[in-house]
This record gives structure tokens, C-alpha cells and sequence, in this order.
């Protein structure tokens, strides 16, 4: 077999007239697949973060281990912005209320914004 042998038609290397194929670097809009993809993993990764924290302290887990440490600091971090918005009496339903909110919303923006990008 020499070197000069042309592929053949269905080959994944050979011609791709229909810019279709999944390995195309055409404008068949992988780019903004891929950046719609991560756009919805930054705020799935974002909402797993806050929905940890409120079953970490709604199970009452050690506030001392730092993995818990780790997930209240990234969850604080995430949700600066509302807390303190429910102020109930109960500990429980304030950081369901105030961490859920923001996961919800972080949801919300997050596919919004990746299912306009991927139309793109």
C-alpha cells in the first residue's frame, strides 16, 4: 500500500462537503457549542456548590472538616449577593431559602445564555 492512495468518500479524514461531520473545523457552529457547554457547566458546577452547602448544614455535618470548610466558603462566595434577603428564625429554612435562591437563578441565567449561544 503506497502513500498515494486516495481515501475514500466516507472516510473521517476525507472530504466533508456537508460540514456536518463532528471533527469539522468549518463554521458549523462548534465553537459555539463548546461555549454554550461551558456556560452551562460553570453554572451547574455553581448550583451543585450552593445545593451542597444547604444539604451539608441542613444534615448538620462538622463545620470544622475542611471539605465542609471548603463548600461553605465557595458557597458564601457564590451567594454574596443574597444573603440575608430571608431572615426567618429557623437556621434550616434561612439557608435553604438564601443559598437556594441564587441556585435557582444561577440556573435560570446559566442555560438561558447558553441555549441563545448555541443558536448562534
Amino acid at each position: 500500500m503506497s502513500n498515494t492512495e486516495p481515501l475514500p468518500e466516507n472516510h473521517q479524514y476525507g472530504p466533508n462537503p456537508g460540514g456536518n461531520h463532528r471533527y469539522s473545523r468549518g463554521g458549523d457552529g462548534s465553537s459555539a457549542r463548546r461555549a454554550a457547554l461551558i456556560i452551562h457547566t460553570i453554572a451547574d458546577v455553581a448550583a451543585v456548590f450552593l445545593g451542597l452547602w444547604i444539604l451539608l448544614f441542613l444534615l448538620e455535618a462538622n463545620q470544622a472538616n475542611v471539605f465542609v470548610e471548603f463548600v461553605e466558603g465557595v458557597a458564601d462566595w457564590l451567594a454574596w449577593w443574597s444573603q440575608d434577603i430571608f431572615t426567618m428564625d429557623t437556621d434550616g429554612l434561612r439557608v435553604l431559602l438564601n443559598y437556594g435562591l441564587p441556585a435557582v437563578i444561577y440556573l435560570l441565567i446559566g442555560h438561558g445564555i447558553a441555549t441563545r449561544v448555541r443558536r448562534l
